[in-house]
């Protein structure tokens, strides 16, 4: 029987070593890749070895950065190519080229949008002209795909009172985040502080992961220190909170840790996991910490609230967090992580999440 011919587009590519959506991409081939004759689009600069598969999907590379104007390019060439060839696109992130969405007429090929999980379009890191062409972007992605999907419920809400789309829900795996034990005897070397107890969290250095609140609310908390894993250098908000607070005797400021063992080591041997993204929508961070069996303090989004079920403890400020922080008990703090738990095995798994793209895969076929 022929296999249906699917291709992601929208990413630097696989193996994963971007963000959310290439963790998509890479799942998606490790599931799916024996069943559906998946190609995926790669950024030829960031996998030097170019291997033809992976996972049983084909690889592309295109001499062409996926990032800035040149994504732009690289994601009108690899569209249009996928619409003579593929019986499905799924299309990542049209934050900057969804205008091309309406391409999808000049063939019989379907065209599934993942626009992610927040309003792209009202990133406080966005130039007014960005933010303007964001929206754009998504509008006309939203209007022409053959199916959207939002990865939760506030922002399926959002497109339909922005641009009148309708859309399904489809969240993120974080079962690939295994915790490592730790006595490990390497990594216990290097991050000797996994033997007392601590805090983590990790985030972008961007403002509207919070950065600053977590850092202000452990200037005066001393029951315990807190690991913060960043990308500090990428922005004047990382560099100027890093400046602020290296050598900070309860705080240690950890540069972005690539090593997934090495990561999972650090985020699953923690007391508990603070999160503190404020717009983003299933966080891929938030359900990795979920599956290592952390208890969960959030910062108090709509869509942290969602994803956590309610039951995590949240704050919005350096004292709300300093509060919930001293007022748990150790014996909260387990009911906090065998809750988070619960819900990311039965939501959260990317065996889950391969199978509701089967079947929408299946569904957009009908339509």
């Amino acid at each position: 029987m022929k296999k249906i011919k699917v291709h992601i587009v929208g990413t630097h590519g696989v193996p994963a070593k971007y963000g959310g959506f290439e963790t998509l991409a890479d799942f998606l081939c490790q599931h799916l890749g024996s069943e559906y004759d998946i190609l995926v689009y790669c950024n030829a600069a960031k996998y030097p070895g170019k291997e033809p598969e992976y996972f049983g999907a084909k690889l592309k590379y295109l001499p062409l950065d996926a990032s800035g104007f040149k994504g732009i390019l690289y994601d009108l060439f690899t569209y249009v190519r996928s619409l003579f060839s593929a019986d499905i696109i799924l299309y990542l992130s049209p934050v900057g080229s969804g205008f091309m969405t309406p391409l999808r007429y000049l063939s019989s090929t379907k065209v599934i949008v993942n626009h992610g999980g927040l309003n792209e379009w009202e990133r406080e890191k966005l130039s007014w002209f960005q933010q303007k062409w964001a929206k754009f972007n998504h509008r006309v992605a939203a209007r022409f795909s053959t199916i959207n999907i939002a990865d939760n419920a506030l922002y399926k809400q959002s497109l339909k009172d922005n641009f009148n789309a309708d859309a399904v829900i489809i969240r993120y795996g974080g079962d690939h985040a295994v915790k490592v034990a730790a006595d490990d005897r390497v990594l216990s070397k290097k991050y000797p502080f996994v033997q007392t107890r601590y805090a983590v969290s990790v985030s972008r250095a961007q403002i509207d992961n919070n950065i600053h609140i977590v850092l202000e609310a452990f200037e005066n908390f001393s029951e315990y220190k807190i690991v913060l894993v960043s990308n500090w250098n990428i922005s004047e908000y990382g560099k100027d909170l890093k400046k602020k607070y290296i050598g900070h005797p309860n705080m240690i400021l950890l540069d972005a840790i690539y090593d997934k063992r090495e990561l999972d080591y650090v985020r699953g041997n923690a007391y508990v996991y603070v999160h503190s993204h404020s717009r983003c929508g299933t966080a891929p961070s938030l359900v990795e910490a979920m599956n290592l069996k952390q208890a969960v303090v959030s910062y108090d989004a709509a869509t942290n609230r969602e994803t956590t079920h309610n039951k995590a403890s949240y704050f919005s400020t350096p004292a709300e967090l300093r509060q919930a922080l001293q007022s748990l008990s150790p014996q909260d703090m387990q009911a906090l992580s065998e809750a988070m738990y619960a819900i990311a095995s039965k939501e959260y798994t990317w065996q889950i999440i391969a199978e509701q793209y089967s079947n929408l895969f299946h569904q957009v076929l009908r339509r």
